[in-house]
C-alpha cells in the first residue's frame, strides 16, 4: 500500500516515469498544486465512496470540483457515502493523502473519471503516497486507471449556487 504499488502498476503501462516525488507533502489539493507548480484545479483528487451493496466507487475529479449530491444520486441510484478513513486503504491499497486508482486490486471497486478534468491538457493525480503525483492527459488517465466511464457528478466553483 504505497507508491511502490502505484509504481508497479504504472510500469505495466510503461508510464512509471510519469511519477514525481517531492520533499514536501502533496497530501491535499493545495499542497499538491504548490509542489507541482500548477493551479489547484489541475490536481486530480480521487474520491472514494461505497454503495449499499458494498461496491467501492473511485471517482477521479478536478481539484476545484465538488461532488454534486443530486448528480451522484441520479447516476448511481443512491445517496453518496464516502468510505471511512479505515475503509480507504482496504478498498484502494493506499492511505488518505495518496489515494489513486493505480494498483487497486479489489474486484468490487469501480473506477470513473469526472468530466471536470476534461478542461485541462494535463492533470496530476496522487501516486500512492502523500508526497507524490503523476502527470497525464485526462484521456491517458482514463485509460491507465481503467475507468469504466466519463461521468458528470461534480459542480465547479463558478456553477455553485
Amino acid at each position: 500500500m504505497s507508491i511502490e504499488t502505484a509504481r508497479a502498476y504504472l510500469e505495466k503501462f510503461g508510464m512509471a516515469d510519469r511519477i514525481q516525488e517531492f520533499e514536501v507533502s502533496s497530501a491535499t489539493v493545495e499542497l499538491a498544486a504548490k509542489a507541482v507548480g500548477v493551479e489547484p484545479a489541475r490536481i486530480c483528487k480521487t474520491l472514494s465512496f461505497k454503495l449499499k451493496d458494498g461496491t467501492g466507487i473511485l471517482i477521479q475529479v478536478a481539484g476545484d470540483a465538488r461532488v454534486d449530491n443530486k448528480k451522484y444520486k441520479d447516476y448511481f441510484g443512491e445517496k453518496a457515502r464516502m468510505l471511512s478513513p479505515e475503509e480507504v486503504p482496504q478498498y484502494t491499497n493506499h492511505e488518505i493523502g495518496g489515494v489513486c486508482a493505480f494498483g487497486v486490486t479489489r474486484d468490487d471497486v469501480r473506477i470513473y473519471c469526472d468530466e471536470s478534468m476534461k478542461r485541462f491538457d494535463m492533470v496530476y493525480p496522487a501516486c500512492g503516497s502523500s508526497n507524490s503525483c503523476a502527470r497525464f492527459t485526462p484521456d491517458e488517465l482514463y485509460e491507465v486507471s481503467r475507468s469504466l466511464a466519463w461521468i458528470d457528478i461534480s459542480k465547479l466553483p463558478e456553477t455553485e449556487e
